[in-house]
């Protein structure tokens, strides 16, 4: 029963998860022995690591998939191979409701990830301004600023710092009711106290909280209820000084679908974004990353490899390196460069960066304040023909193309032309300061 009940649950992980994630964490679960008595089912993995991983990715989903599947199980324990229950973590699996008990529309806690803090948060320019403010709304008597919008792309830490915020607040206000949920658990959990008449409980479990925050805001934009509410709760919030946190993967003047009332007010505040990480950020996090795995090796040149070559967001890269670590522990393989290609190799071609010569073209005028055109015209004027031949070297150095295809694209220039300006820019970068700052950044805002 218990072998049936796992192939089904296997099957619809797959499905939900993706073949990439479920082979790589899910596929190498092993069925342990099950207690009937206290209803306690092991499931065994290879590594500690990967049974940390397992634990917190997909407890939950497998404690409900298992509820749902086979009663009788009423908790996992998700452990490293046969006989180390030290080690395990434990999943309480919640009694069934009683038959006469009506269903809540939702539960509001301190529901925060643990991972999730300011001291394990890698700062660099792309997220100083972010990281600064929600630190200040954390821990200071009193702000200059409420709410605080933060605002960036997939992945790039905004989860974390609402978190750390929640964390930090609560540590130093323990008695402090703090409440953080996501814009569609808002939606959810609405709808859900509207059809079994308890809005006035919703209302008050949110607009009691001395920290109420809320991740990916975008999901209530076109749910004209759903905004009404926000509204509402955002401004009796904010009106009785009690302390608001909004997260989106747009600005607010960006955000489609919502009232401009809500858009209003979340501008009152301070709007703080997260770019996208450059080359150095993401160095810091792969360092800091592995700081957190001292049994596994990676050799400079690897950290070198992920940190040019996943780009995307900062969730992609430190899932690569988990991915490198638990491949290398089963396969008791050394982390080098053809491992990595082998073991990332979907990951790697999705974030293959294609900058094409006229990215770079535009990027190096705006950098020299010249005209885009004069990248193809005639004129041999010092502060037009430095600029082009530093686009040429770039051109040469980020794509593919040939170098009679570079000459054509800079006017019809001979190749010639190109291998000139190519080995000019190298000589100059040992020589002059500035010109190698300058090319180094170009180089940075063209890879991020």
């Amino acid at each position: 029963m218990i072998a049936s009940a796992w192939e089904s649950i296997r099957a619809n992980l797959r499905r939900d998860c993706g073949a990439r994630t479920f082979d790589g964490w899910l596929r190498p679960i092993a069925l342990g022995d099950f207690d009937a008595d206290s209803g306690t089912l092991r499931l065994q993995l290879p590594s500690q690591f990967m049974a940390d991983w397992v634990q917190t990715h997909f407890a939950e989903r497998l404690t409900l998939a298992w509820k749902a599947r086979l009663p009788e199980v009423r908790q996992i324990r998700i452990c490293v191979g046969p006989g180390a229950p030290s080690t395990a973590a434990l999943v309480e699996i919640p009694a069934p409701p009683e038959k006469e008990a009506k269903a809540a529309p939702g539960l509001y806690s301190v529901a925060l990830e643990p991972r999730y803090r300011f001291e394990n948060f890698v700062v660099g320019k792309a997220n100083e301004v972010a990281f600064s403010a929600a630190q200040t709304l954390a821990t200071s008597d009193k702000v200059a600023f409420n709410p605080l919008f933060i605002h960036g792309g997939t992945g790039r830490g905004k989860t974390h710092l609402l978190h750390a915020i929640g964390h930090e607040f609560h540590r130093l206000r323990p008695r402090a009711k703090i409440v953080y949920m996501s814009a569609e658990k808002f939606t959810v959990e609405f709808l859900a106290a509207l059809r079994a008449n308890e809005t006035f409980k919703f209302k008050q479990q949110l607009r009691s909280a001395d920290l109420l925050m809320i991740d990916d805001v975008q999901f209530i934009a076109g749910k004209e209820s759903t905004q009404e509410e926000f509204f509402h709760t955002m401004n009796e919030i904010m009106s009785a000084g009690r302390r608001f946190v909004i997260s989106s993967d747009r600005a607010p003047q960006d955000l489609d679908g919502l009232e401009p009332r809500i858009l209003s007010r979340l501008s009152w505040g301070l709007v703080a974004d997260i770019n996208a990480a450059d080359l150095e950020l993401r160095l810091n996090i792969i360092t800091k990353k592995l700081e957190a795995l001292p049994d596994v090796s990676v050799p400079d040149d690897v950290v070198m490899f992920l940190a040019k070559r996943i780009s995307s967001n900062v969730r992609e890269l430190e899932g690569a390196l988990n991915r490198i670590a638990a491949y290398a522990t089963m396969q008791n393989r050394v982390i080098d460069l053809d491992f990595v290609g082998e073991v990332l190799a979907n990951i790697l071609r999705a974030n293959q960066r294609r900058i094409s010569i006229d990215e770079i073209q535009t990027r190096v005028s705006d950098h020299y304040r010249i005209r885009k055109a004069e990248m193809t015209s005639a004129r041999r004027a010092r502060e037009v023909a430095r600029p082009r031949q530093v686009a040429m070297y770039l051109s040469k150095q980020l794509t593919p193309r040939s170098l009679p295809e570079i000459g054509r694209r800079f006017g019809g220039r001979d190749h010639t032309t190109v291998i000139h300006a190519v080995r000019q820019i190298e000589k100059l970068r040992a020589l002059d300061a500035e010109l190698d700052a300058d090319i180094r950044l170009l180089t940075r805002q063209l890879e991020s």
